[in-house]
C-alpha cells in the first residue's frame, strides 16, 4: 500500500486524537513500542503533520526485542517518520515492570531534547485508563489515583485516551501493517494483566455494560476537581513565598494535607507520613522522616526538606 493510500485509509479516524494543545508542534516524539497503539499513534501523528519521531526504546528483555526494534522501523519509514533507537539496561528483579517504565520514560526525555521535539506522546488508550483506575482502587489510592493518567503531564501527552483499544488495531489493520505481539502482555504474574482479562469483564457482567467509559468519565471527573483542589492548596500555602510553619497549621486539614503533598512531590508520601509533617507544622513534632530518604523537621518557622 503507498503512503498516501495509508493515509486515506485514516479517515474515519481523523480528529480522534487529541492533537490540538497549542504547546504541541513539530516535531514530536512518539513512544513506539510496535504495538497496535503506538503504531496508530505514530500513523495518526504523522497524518496530522507533527512529523514525528519514532523512538523504540528496547529494555532487551525478550528475545525477539531486535526484531521488535526492525519492525518499528519499517513502519516508520513506511509512514515516512523518522526512526531512532534507544538501548536501556534493565537488570531482572522484583518489581520489573515498574523499573522498566521508570528507564523508558527517562530514556524518553532525553530523546526528546535529542530530536529539539516538543513533547513526547504515548498510546494510551481509554482502555488503559480505565485498567489504571482499578489498579490504583487496589493499592489504596486517593482522589488523585482514581483520576487516573492525564492527557498531558510534563513533557507527557496521550492523545489516546478518549480511543478504544480495538480502534487502534482496526486503524493497523486499515493500514496493512504487521504489529508486535507481547507476550508480557498476556501474563497472568502482571496485575494489569488480570485487570485487563478477568476483572474488568466481570465488573461489566455485574453492572451489564462497558465500564470502560464510565470509569474514564469518572476519572475525568476526579482529576477536574482534583487539580481545583491542587490550585486551592497551592494558593493557600505558597511555597514559593517560604514555607510558613503556622499557615500550614491554620489551613483547613483537607487543604493541608493536599499542600504537603505538592510541596514534597515525588516519590507521593503516604498518608501516614502527610500527618507526621502536619504534627511537625503544628509542632507535636521537631522532625519526621519519610521514604526515599528525606526528612522533614521545622527550623526558624519554616517547614525544611532534607536529606535524611
Amino acid at each position: 500500500m503507498s503512503r498516501r493510500a495509508r493515509f486515506d485509509a485514516l479517515a474515519p479516524w481523523r480528529g480522534r486524537a487529541q492533537f490540538d494543545l497549542p504547546e504541541l508542534a513539530p516535531p514530536v516524539v512518539v513512544a513506539c513500542s510496535g504495538g497496535a497503539d503506538s503504531v496508530a499513534l505514530l500513523a495518526l501523528a504523522s497524518d496530522a503533520g507533527l512529523q514525528p519521531v519514532a523512538v523504540h526504546v528496547d529494555h532487551g528483555l525478550r528475545p525477539e526485542h531486535r526484531d521488535d526494534a526492525e519492525l518499528v522501523r519499517a513502519v516508520a519509514a513506511d509512514l515516512g517518520a523518522t526512526f531512532a533507537l534507544v538501548d536501556v539496561a534493565i537488570e531482572v528483579g522484583g518489581n520489573l515492570e515498574a523499573r522498566a517504565r521508570d528507564a523508558r520514560y527517562a530514556a524518553l526525555r532525553r530523546a526528546r531534547v535529542d530530536a529539539g521535539a516538543s513533547v513526547v506522546l504515548l498510546g494510551h488508550t481509554q482502555d488503559d485508563q480505565a485498567e489504571t483506575i482499578l489498579l490504583n482502587l487496589l493499592r489504596g489510592s486517593a482522589g488523585s489515583g482514581l483520576a487516573g493518567m492525564s492527557y498531558r503531564r510534563d513533557e507527557f501527552v496521550r492523545p489516546l485516551l478518549d480511543m478504544r483499544r480495538a480502534e487502534t488495531h482496526a486503524i493497523c489493520a486499515a493500514l496493512g501493517v504487521r504489529v508486535v505481539h507481547d507476550a508480557m502482555n498476556d501474563d497472568p504474574a502482571f496485575r494489569r494483566v488480570i485487570v485487563r482479562r478477568d476483572v474488568l469483564p466481570l465488573l461489566a457482567d455485574v453492572a451489564g455494560r462497558d465500564l470502560v467509559p464510565v470509569l474514564a468519565r469518572q476519572a475525568d471527573i476526579l482529576r477536574d476537581e482534583s487539580q481545583f483542589l491542587d490550585e486551592l492548596a497551592g494558593a493557600a500555602w505558597p511555597t514559593d513565598t517560604g514555607t510558613s510553619a503556622r499557615a500550614l497549621r491554620d489551613l483547613h486539614p483537607v487543604l493541608a494535607q493536599r499542600a504537603v503533598r505538592i510541596w514534597l512531590g515525588p516519590p507521593p508520601p503516604s498518608r501516614a507520613e502527610v500527618a507526621r509533617v502536619l504534627d511537625v507544622a503544628c509542632g507535636v513534632a521537631r522532625a519526621t522522616e519519610l521514604a526515599g530518604g528525606r526528612v522533614v523537621r521545622r527550623a526558624g518557622g519554616q517547614m525544611l526538606v532534607e536529606p535524611r
